[in-house]
């Protein structure tokens, strides 16, 4: 029994230590690999962040100056010397408003000479237009009274050569009965029956009748030879009036055309020289601000045909005139494709860096402006506040809100990478070593980038390499 009880003791203390070693073993093996792996897994954190998904605020920053909207230095259109100044810089003006009044005493004695020889001109023409007028009214009588006179010899003659026939043939009859008359009484007288003044009476009837037929027969050819003559007198009369009124009437266009022409002559005169006084009245183009004054009271003033600029524009120019105000930045090339007219702006002033205005995009120029290598844009901004505050040549910072983007990918701006030419992160493997994985790039916000494909939301992605990876890279 001993015996087989020492030697079953024995038995067991054989396996003993080879259990102690297989543990031990294990244990080791487990320790190395969870060492090994927590230090993986803060390598792996240290290097690498999620992608997220945010709302982004789209905003551009830029540098900008305050701008007139309109600004033009007001100069006289012939030289002359100025006599009176009727602004100060700062006064508000309309437009049309007289701001200065140039040398002009000689024109305005120009004026009144051609208002002068205008009024004579008119004159005349009102005289010509009546007097051609009754010259045609005239015409037209005479022709009128002649084609009546015809008309009246046309129907009197006949008329009286009718009477005048009807006459001698009632002087015939008592002709022929004082005849029968007289032989009848010669008889008498012979017997005595009648006394010799009853027969003179009645010799006197019968010479009397004698002497009227004669009369009326001298009156009848006076009608029959002169008729007609007096007819064809008239008609040459008539044909003369018509010939004299054609006359008129033809010429009269021509006289009053003359007439015309002298008067709008004189009134052409009339206007250039008001035209010129009136240029001696220097005027606003339009409403604003006097932002300069170039000249004084005195000096001669002689305008150029190129701009003025401030240095130069006491010689050529009066005052500088201004409208309205905008703010002018210059956007760089890779931002301006992201702005749009109406987008609104907000404008900060150095002069007011405590002060928050508002503007929208008016206007993005055509053409870039290169400036020391540097490409951009002049984007014009309408002011919606603070134009009563600002001023013309203020410096200002200006940030233009685009559209809000929500529920973009976003990464962190270092965690882009370029390869062979593309766009990429870095993503861990299976071995949690960088991997280069191309993606669609969509805005850059500052230090954060909108992701469009490519990767997907909480996916990781490296900010910083390995020291190994970077050595290779």
């Amino acid at each position: 029994m001993k015996i087989a009880i020492n030697k079953r003791k024995k038995r067991h203390n054989i396996f003993i230590p080879i259990l102690v070693s297989l543990g031990l073993i294990l244990l080791g093996f487990t320790t190395y690999r969870l060492v090994k792996s927590s230090k993986s897994e803060v390598d792996i954190n240290a290097l690498t962040v999620p992608v997220n998904r945010e709302n982004l605020n789209v905003e551009i920053a830029a540098s900008g100056r305050v701008e007139p909207i309109k600004s033009v230095n007001v100069s006289p259109k012939e030289p002359a010397r100025l006599i009176k100044l009727l602004v100060e810089q700062g006064d508000r003006v309309k437009a049309g408003q007289t701001l200065a009044i140039m040398e002009n005493a000689e024109l305005g004695v120009g004026v009144t000479q051609a208002e002068a020889d205008f009024k004579q001109a008119r004159a005349s023409l009102t005289e010509g237009e009546a007097n051609v007028q009754a010259e045609i009214a005239q015409a037209e009588a005479r022709l009128k009274q002649a084609e009546a006179k015809l008309n009246q010899a046309q129907n009197r003659i006949p008329a009286d050569v009718g009477q005048t026939q009807s006459q001698i043939a009632a002087a015939e009859s008592r002709l022929r009965l004082g005849q029968e008359r007289l032989k009848r009484n010669k008889y008498l007288l012979r017997q005595g029956a009648i006394t010799q003044d009853a027969f003179d009476e009645i010799t006197n009837n019968y010479e009397n009748a004698q002497s009227e037929i004669k009369e009326l027969r001298q009156r009848l050819e006076q009608f029959q030879s002169t008729g007609g003559s007096e007819v064809e007198q008239l008609k040459a009369e008539i044909k003369e009036a018509k010939v004299s009124l054609e006359q008129k009437q033809a010429t009269a266009p021509d006289q009053i055309a003359g007439l015309e022409a002298s008067s709008e002559k004189a009134e052409a005169s009339l206007k250039q020289s008001e035209i010129q006084y009136t240029d001696s009245l220097v005027k606003a183009p339009f409403a604003g601000v006097v932002t300069q004054r170039y000249a004084v009271e005195g000096s001669f003033v002689a305008p150029s045909t190129s701009g003025s600029s401030t240095e130069s524009a006491s010689a050529t120019s009066i005052l500088a005139l201004a409208q309205g105000l905008e703010v002018i930045a210059k956007v760089p090339e890779l931002d301006v494709g992201q702005l749009q007219p109406g987008q609104k702006v907000k404008i900060v002033a150095d002069a007011y860096p405590d002060r928050e205005f508002t503007g929208e995009i008016k206007r993005i120029a055509p053409e870039a402006v290169i400036e020391e290598e540097v490409t951009s844009f002049e984007v014009r901004v309408k002011l919606l506040t603070g134009e009563d505050v600002l001023r013309s040549k203020m410096n200002v910072d200006v940030t233009f809100i685009g559209k809000e983007l929500n529920n973009s990918l976003v990464v962190p701006t270092v965690a882009i990478f370029t390869q062979n030419g593309k766009q990429g992160v870095m993503i861990p493997d299976a071995e949690n070593k960088p991997k280069f994985q191309p993606v669609k790039v969509g805005l850059y916000l500052g230090d954060k980038t909108q992701i469009i494909d490519g990767v997907k939301a909480n996916q990781k992605v490296f900010i910083d390499l390995p020291n190994q990876k970077k050595k290779e890279k």
